[in-house]
């Protein structure tokens, strides 16, 4: 494959989707093809899947329901749009990956990283990003951040703790998998995000 996929990565409220959109418009000015999506969904079997986990009425999922939908929505996330876009050469820019499964479900539910590590091996088919931004910022930031968004979901309202251990959970993960991962220091400005993000970026595409 040709393409280049880039993921980005961190705990709720630290900047991703601000800066995703601004590295889009950074890609597009540089006359770039690439496709920006998200995770959990991007594709509409996805999205459908997103929708059942992050609804605030299924409060009875279990841990490992929850699991199985993540790593089902990126089997067929990498299978209809990821695989499809690297194979034509396009740059793919995805707001979430792996990453963030085995730090919420492996550490923050506390089913074990390895067991969502293998889950996901499989759904993931070998595809592994060539670049991952992970936005390194305080929890207790984040969470105050979020504190103001009235539309907050079933995982971004678990509390504090959760998302404490979230956070400890990717500190454990940036030593045991620091393949491609380049820490983002997201408690900076934007101005200044985005200008460590794009230098980052500009190195993987040369």
């Amino acid at each position: 494959m040709s393409g280049v996929f880039i993921t980005l990565e961190g705990p709720d409220g630290s900047g991703k989707s601000t800066i995703i959109k601004l590295i889009g418009d950074f890609l597009k000015k540089e006359s770039i093809q690439f496709i920006e999506t998200r995770e959990p969904g991007g594709t509409f079997i996805g999205e459908e899947i997103r929708e059942i986990i992050l609804d605030n009425k299924n409060t009875n999922m279990s841990y490992e329901t929850e699991a199985l939908l993540y790593a089902a929505s990126r089997g067929q996330h990498i299978h209809e749009k990821i695989i499809p876009a690297l194979e034509d050469g396009k740059v793919v820019l995805c707001d979430r990956f792996i990453l963030s499964s085995l730090a919420y479900q492996g550490v923050g539910r506390g089913l074990g990283i390895e067991k969502i590590k293998m889950i996901n091996d499989f759904a993931i088919r070998g595809v592994y990003p060539d670049l991952i931004l992970f936005f390194h910022i305080d929890p207790k930031i984040t969470l105050e951040r979020k504190l103001g968004n009235i539309d907050t979901d079933r995982l971004e309202n678990l509390g504090g703790e959760f998302h404490e251990r979230v956070y400890k959970g990717y500190m454990d993960l940036l030593k045991l998998y620091p393949k491609n991962i380049v820490i983002i220091d997201a408690s900076r400005s934007i101005e200044e995000v985005l200008e460590q993000s794009i230098n980052t970026i500009k190195k993987i595409l040369k």
